[in-house]
């Protein structure tokens, strides 16, 4: 809350008062959590060698990835670290959406830390088993869900969900809706975690997500553009921008030691968290749906796996030559970072035909 107190003293030195603009906030948060990742980052990851945190490579995934076996893992530690300090430097505190996003962010990331813990302990690529690690995701979603019903109490949106391209149609849940946006957190959690397979593919892709609801954030929190655009507009929510805005540079700085070849793995402590992260941001600004949209890579990984396994119990054949969908493309002879940058490039068409719902409603 270092900013309230700088926004104080602007009544002795008036340039202070930028303080109290959210974008101002936004690009310190920015500039705090990338620099806070780059400091941080070598003596973490020299840290995680020391301590044999390495990743444990699936036998069944490509024969080229077992080069990457012992590669540090757990380094969404370094991005949690990196967004939780700017956002009590330059968030509103005492707006519950803050501690919402935050805590949710962190309950996930909790689960994959535990998950990883037990990975490196057992020296496999075996942690929490599938119904525990599900059943403590719906835990946490629920209790997100919860909160985010109650903060936005009796406003016109809460229990709601905004139909993209329609502008006058609107999906009243009620209280159906806290079962609703847990489906949500935990499909979009998941979803990012498979998608975190190759070097700075999921980090990249999260990117471009993250910096699409930002945008969302700062419109549904300003009352006027909300109205002009015709999207909800939601109490507070621009302050979810600031906590966006240092995801964005924490990212910026994992990506720094993620790219080809990784230096460090962000492990299920990075990807549970980054994915309930960005489903929280689409809840509170009232933008669910279009994380199918915004979020359509993830969906296209998550998919994958789906409809290899169905098909494969059903018909006994696979789709692909393997799930998630990236190894499918590497398997077909894509050197990885074209997988990878191919698929960034999707990624910034998929947030780019979200954007464009602000327009075409």
């Amino acid at each position: 809350m270092l900013y309230w107190l700088l926004y104080e003293m602007h009544t002795l030195w008036s340039p202070l008062n930028v303080f109290r603009y959210i974008t101002f906030r936004a690009a310190l948060a920015i500039v705090t959590g990338l620099a806070i990742g780059l400091v941080l980052g070598p003596p973490m990851i020299r840290a995680l060698r020391r301590l044999h945190i390495g990743q444990a490579i699936r036998e069944e995934g490509p024969s080229s990835h077992q080069a990457k076996a012992g590669t540090p893992t757990m380094g969404g530690l370094l991005i949690l670290a990196a967004v939780v300090v700017p956002i009590l430097l330059w968030g509103d505190l005492t707006e519950p959406w803050v501690w919402v996003i935050t805590a949710t962010t962190l309950a996930f990331g909790g689960i994959g830390f535990l998950d990883d813990y037990l990975k490196v302990r057992r020296g496999k690529n075996l942690g929490l088993r599938a119904a525990e690690k599900m059943a403590l995701q719906i835990v946490a979603a629920l209790a997100a869900g919860t909160a985010i019903r109650l903060v936005a109490g009796n406003a016109p949106h809460a229990g709601s969900l905004a139909v993209p391209f329609f502008k006058d149609i609107s999906l009243d849940f009620g209280w159906a809706y806290i079962p609703f946006l847990a489906l949500v957190l935990v499909a979009s959690s998941n979803a990012v975690n498979l998608t975190d397979g190759l070097d700075g593919l999921a980090i990249g892709s999260m990117l471009i997500a993250t910096a699409t609801y930002s945008i969302f954030a700062y419109l549904a929190g300003h009352s006027r553009l909300a109205q002009y655009l015709q999207i909800p507009a939601v109490t507070g929510a621009g302050e979810v921008t600031v906590f966006l805005a240092s995801l964005g540079g924490a990212g910026l700085a994992f990506l720094w030691f993620n790219c080809h070849p990784a230096q460090v793995f962000m492990g299920d402590v990075g990807s549970l968290a980054l994915g309930a992260a960005i489903g929280c941001a689409a809840a509170i600004c009232k933008q669910e749906l279009l994380l199918v949209v915004v979020g359509g890579l993830f969906v296209m990984e998550a998919g994958s796996v789906i409809l290899q396994v169905a098909s494969f119990k059903l018909r006994g054949k696979r789709i692909f030559r393997m799930a998630p969908l990236h190894h499918h493309f590497e398997l077909a002879g894509w050197a990885e970072t074209q997988v990878v940058v191919r698929f960034w490039i999707i990624a910034a068409m998929f947030s780019l035909m979200g954007l464009a719902t602000l327009k075409l409603r």
